[in-house]
């Protein structure tokens, strides 16, 4: 049986449900199905199939022998499933230039179902045989993730007669004599983010442990000069919705689902998920989100393991879910928002103009971010929307320390830089009168944090504005956080599409006392919260014009005009 063949067989069992798959699994069936018949029936189609490499790839994998386990020296025998992910990737090819047809892919499985092993295999095939120099670049968050990688690469090639001799390792990579390919691991951790020049074969593992998209960007920017780049993102799930890996499954997610618009060519998907509703408890499940680990008794023995730690220690559970059932969980440990519940509240965009308004401002120290938030009091609703400001002369270290794109920011309008090293307050307290003179706001008071900021609360009130203490403590702050949190989660706050709030309300970490009063805390929050901090001090006061009318426990507003 050719491996064609076998893919073809596997794809039947998925439709006809002999395995057990996801929505999603299905859809990527459905849509090589679909991409093949096109090939060989459309004469207008823009790619061909190369079914021969697909044999090719199959027979390279077997020059690799198992390292450990059970299998220890035995060659590697790659599943149907592994075969259907490396047809796609490797077989459809484009008329134009008989490159590759897909430049990205993206695959999320279960933990332990081969997934460094694989990507060995696909990084060695792509630099031992490529005919011009390749550049494979693996790269992890951190140094141990991409480490594990590049060492399921140099195994494997070590465990292979046929290349002996054939490669070499110095100085933490590994290279390819015929031809001087490369293969690299790189990491944040490590500061070797910028080592990837004119990469053609990107691996991002883990990526739900990114918390920015930097390394990605890194090597998507240094693929343009070449004919066929690989880009290859593979993880499990994760628990932090506010990071690039989810806007990545959310937009792949859509690639696959065939009812909706959104169409690229270019970027081939597969996940392996437990579907909305399904019970983990029951086992014939598994093999949905573990499309290898499921279809042996060792491997299923492990799950069954898994599972009675989770249940037995509920704090075990958030693990078992995103790693051994492949399930995004909005679970951040002592966060202060669901980031999905947040995200439901977001507008395209929101006319201000002639509207009461609060302020409330973090000054925090003036060479970090410094943030001014404003609430908006409606009818039935509440809308917030933040401005934050940076010394000009600190953005590139505070970019650099950060790692997230201040510069973007400003371009995009949630950010302003002040002239200087340190945050110019008056700058900052002309661009609050200018905004409220331009859009014909009402102020109804700035609330501010006394302790540094007493000359910015006098200077606003020999300006006009109606200034208010903000006391930093459990007994101002915990009322106003918990209800705004609760507010958002009833859908009765709106705000912008603003990435700088995004992120900070992202990295909002809370504390509680003893009494179980929070909040939001600087501290725990390894990044910065201080546009939501801004906006928890104008809601200390904005609150108190509205009531919750009884019954549908809707938020309602009524003017202090």
């Amino acid at each position: 049986m050719t491996v064609l063949d076998r893919v073809f067989a596997y794809c039947d069992d998925i439709l006809e449900g002999r395995i057990k798959a996801c929505i999603k699994h299905k859809w990527a069936v459905k849509r090589f199905l679909k991409d093949y018949e096109d090939c060989m029936n459309n004469p207008d189609s823009l790619f061909y199939f190369e079914e021969e490499e697909g044999e090719d790839f199959y027979y390279w994998a077997r020059e690799f022998h198992h390292v450990e386990g059970v299998l220890a020296e035995q060659p590697v025998e790659l599943t149907d499933f592994q075969l259907f992910i490396s047809v796609n990737i490797f077989c459809f090819k484009k008329k134009s230039n008989g490159a590759r047809r897909f430049r990205k892919v993206y695959i999320q499985l279960a933990r332990k179902n081969a997934k460094s092993q694989f990507l060995a295999i696909i990084a060695s095939y792509i630099t031992f045989l490529g005919e011009e120099k390749q550049r494979a670049y693996i790269a992890g968050w951190q140094k141990d993730q991409s480490d594990e990688v590049y060492e399921a690469v140099r195994d494997g090639i070590a465990s292979s007669t046929l290349l002996e001799g054939k490669w070499k390792e110095a100085y933490g990579k590994i290279e390819v004599l015929n031809n001087k390919s490369i293969i690299v691991p790189l990491s944040r951790e490590t500061r070797k983010t910028g080592d990837g020049k004119n990469p053609s074969v990107g691996i991002v593992d883990e990526y739900h442990a990114h918390q920015t998209s930097e390394i990605y960007d890194v090597l998507q920017s240094g693929m343009v000069a070449r004919k066929e780049p690989l880009m290859v993102v593979i993880t499990t799930a994760g628990f932090d919705l506010s990071r690039p890996c989810y806007t990545e499954y959310e937009y792949v997610s859509r690639i696959l689902n065939p009812d909706d618009d959104i169409e690229n060519e270019d970027y081939f998907a597969i996940i392996c998920e437990l579907d909305e509703g399904d019970d983990i408890k029951v086992e014939s499940n598994w093999i949905k989100a573990n499309p290898i680990v499921a279809t042996y008794e060792e491997g299923l023995e492990s799950i069954r393991s898994d599972l009675k730690v989770a249940l037995d220690v509920p704090e075990k559970m958030r693990s078992f879910m995103t790693k051994t059932m492949n399930i995004w969980v909005d679970m951040k440990e002592e966060g202060y928002m669901s980031a999905k519940k947040w995200k439901e509240c977001e507008v395209e965009e929101f006319d201000t103009t002639g509207r009461d308004v609060y302020i409330g401002v973090d000054l925090s120290k003036k060479i970090d971010l410094t943030s001014v938030g404003f609430a908006f009091p409606l009818e039935y609703s509440l809308h917030v929307e933040q401005h934050s400001f940076m010394p000009e002369e600190t953005l590139n270290e505070r970019r650099t320390k950060d790692k997230v794109p201040y510069d973007l920011w400003i371009e995009e309008g949630w950010l302003d830089v002040t002239p200087g090293a340190v945050v110019d307050y008056e700058y900052v307290e002309d661009w609050i009168m200018n905004e409220i003179i331009n859009k014909g706001w009402n102020p109804i008071m700035l609330c501010y944090d006394p302790w540094g900021a007493t000359q910015f609360a006098q200077n606003m009130a020999n300006k006009g504005i109606t200034t208010v203490e903000i006391r930093q403590g459990y007994a101002t702050l915990s009322e106003p956080t918990k209800d705004f949190r609760e507010y958002a989660y009833k859908g009765s706050i709106t705000h912008l599409k603003d990435k700088v709030l995004n992120w900070a309300v992202g990295n909002a970490i809370t504390e509680m006392d003893s009494k179980e009063n929070i909040l939001l805390s600087k501290k725990k929050s390894r990044e910065r919260i201080d546009p939501i901090a801004a906006i928890i001090n104008a809601f200390v006061q904005a609150r108190f014009a509205l009531t919750k009318p009884k019954g549908d426990g809707n938020v309602k507003f009524i003017s202090m005009r």
